[in-house]
């Protein structure tokens, strides 16, 4: 994105974007560091392997043969070290940062070595690239290709330019692109941030996070919320603020001020204040007048567990299962599955119920065990539920095998285990998952099977869904709201239309809402929508009756629920769903 003029001297200038909290705070700005310069094309005159080489490895000043060959092998040992190394210091931020972090910088690190990458950067260094040239030229053409394999596909460019640009730095010798050192606490304003600088900031420093692209799916706003760092993301024109800069940062409002007044800055202060006194509140969720909303939390595997306690979670209202998967050429044993489901189970109480997604293979997560064929464009191709329903079943025993470990492992634990299918997109897909959860002795009978709605299609048949054996409804808004905007929720560039608040997204969530309360079956939002402390109350007016979220979420959600009767909830989810844009309805919501 091409920088604007920056603001000159103390020149007030403010920027709109989609707000990741509620906090407000202020501070200077420091910029994210560059990415590492183009490299060099060929290896310079007294490379390793030569004494008084030429310039170039093709020049015929160089007529070893022997001496061309060492210097090709030394490139290309470089640069499969560079990729090694930043494979494991991903891992290794990954290791240290924990929760849905790790599982991101995992998936970052296995893209480093991928050995397509590997093979175009030997062919490179084999006809004389350097080591940092061979990464670039690699990078750039998986790049293209990446880009041209449809919405999910494309959404991973950003992780694969991060990754190529610390692989040069680390092939070249060159500072990592990155985070900026500073001793003081500052706002970062960047671009994007990749996974691999958020997984790295450190909260006593970083006050705010301010970023051009995204939006409330990205990596970027996941991670924020998950660290409890209030952001504001896909704020075009940010990136014209300069180092030092003062700033307000409002989350709740989705607005970056430049040089804010002590009027504006006072105000947002105190209501910061007043609303972390708040999410301080305690106990189950629910609305002023009594009415329980379920305040869970969204997890990856056992290492999440304890923070969801800790913030007092009911239960876990989404156990992502599909990095069970991810690492491996085959899937899990069926007794590691058990085990590591059984980990989550136990943790929790009698009563407390844990809703287990089932593996949602496909689109930005293929997996060579569960083979789906060549899709022009896999984001609306065969994935989830889909995946194994499609060529006849090939990938049924897949999918059956993880419904026997499920049951398993809740045999003899005292939570409530749920279970859930996602990427349902009408009533005779959820009638076949739950015919064969039946077959796998889950309770179907005892409404514990149900289905993701993530799709318009399922939103607007949630009746005939739940008129059948489906015994309950999770939201998924992130996906509900890139299929119903046309928007890749990984695409910064479509920030603005990524989010949940938009009319249309709202009224599909009411649809689905009214449907469980027509049908007497309980209907949940699992996505980013349920963080939202403000749109957290406007679900719960539309029909919503749990709410499942990133842990550090959860107080501000439970005092934000308190502090509202249904009827309030009910009137703000008209305001907004009346509105005719997303920013339209958070202001009609929260100005009732």
């Amino acid at each position: 994105m091409p920088e604007q003029d920056a603001p000159p001297g103390d020149a007030r200038a403010e920027y709109e974007g989609v707000g990741v909290g509620t906090a407000a705070v202020a501070g200077p700005v420091a910029r994210m560091g560059e990415a590492p310069p183009e490299p060099p094309d060929v290896p310079a005159a007294g490379a390793a392997g030569t004494a008084d080489t030429a310039d170039s490895a093709d020049s015929a000043d160089i007529a070893d043969a022997t001496a061309i060959a060492d210097i090709a092998d030394d490139e290309r040992a470089k640069a499969f070290a560079a990729l090694a190394a930043v494979a494991a210091d991903l891992r290794s931020r990954g290791a240290a940062a924990g929760g849905d972090t790790a599982d991101v910088l995992e998936a970052q690190a296995m893209m480093a070595e991928d050995p397509t990458l590997e093979e175009g950067i030997a062919a490179r260094t084999a006809a004389g690239k350097t080591a940092g040239r061979a990464i670039h030229e690699t990078f750039a053409e998986y790049r293209e290709v990446l880009a041209g394999l449809g919405d999910y596909m494309a959404g991973r460019v950003a992780d694969l330019d991060d990754i190529g640009a610390r692989a040069v730095a680390a092939a070249t010798g060159v500072p990592m692109p990155g985070l900026p050192q500073s001793t003081e606490p500052y706002v970062l304003v960047a671009s994007d941030l990749a996974p691999a600088d958020t997984a790295l900031l450190d909260r006593h420093l970083v006050l705010a996070l301010v970023t051009a692209e995204g939006g409330p799916t990205s990596h970027t706003a996941i991670l924020a919320r998950a660290m409890g760092i209030p952001a504001v993301v896909g704020a075009a024109g940010v990136l014209a603020l300069t180092d030092g800069t003062p700033v307000l940062v409002d989350a709740a409002d989705g607005t970056v001020v430049a040089h804010p007044t002590d009027d504006e800055l006072g105000a947002a202060v105190a209501r910061s204040v007043a609303a972390s006194a708040a999410a301080a509140v305690s106990g189950p969720g629910r609305t002023a007048d009594g009415l329980p909303v379920k305040l869970l939390a969204n997890i990856g595997g056992a290492a999440d567990v304890p923070a969801a306690l800790a913030a007092g979670a009911e239960g876990v209202g989404l156990f992502r299962t599909e990095f069970l998967y991810l690492d491996s050429d085959r899937p899990p044993a069926f007794e590691a599955q058990v085990q590591a489901y059984r980990e989550v189970f136990e943790a929790f109480p009698e009563g407390a119920r844990v809703v287990v997604r089932t593996l949602d293979a496909g689109a930005d997560k293929p997996l060579p065990f569960v083979p789906l064929g060549e899709e022009p464009n896999p984001a609306l191709g065969v994935r989830g539920l889909r995946a194994f329903r499609a060529f006849d079943g090939r990938n049924e025993p897949v999918l059956r095998t993880q419904l026997l470990a499920i049951r398993e492992a809740a045999g003899t634990v005292a939570a409530e285990v749920w279970v859930m299918a996602p990427m349902v997109d009408e009533a005779p897909e959820a009638e076949w998952f739950c015919r064969l959860a039946a077959a796998c002795d889950l309770d179907v009978a005892g409404g514990r099977v149900g289905v993701m709605v993530e799709t318009p299609s399922s939103a607007l048949t949630a009746g005939a869904i739940l008129a059948g054996p489906s015994g309950f409804a999770s939201i998924g808004t992130n996906d509900l709201t890139q299929y119903t905007m046309a928007a890749d929720r990984m695409l910064g560039a479509l920030g603005p239309l990524q989010d949940p608040w938009h009319p249309a997204v709202l009224k599909l969530i009411g649809a689905a809402g009214a449907a469980g309360e027509a049908a007497g079956k309980p209907v949940g939002v699992c996505g980013e929508a349920a963080a939202d402390p403000l749109l957290a109350c406007v679900l719960v007016g539309l029909g919503v009756r749990s709410l499942s979220m990133a842990p550090s979420a959860l107080g501000e959600v439970r005092a934000a629920l308190a502090g509202r009767t249904l009827d309030a909830c009910v009137a703000m989810a008209a305001r907004a769903s009346g509105a005719a844009t997303a920013r339209e309805a958070r202001r009609a919501a929260a100005g009732g």
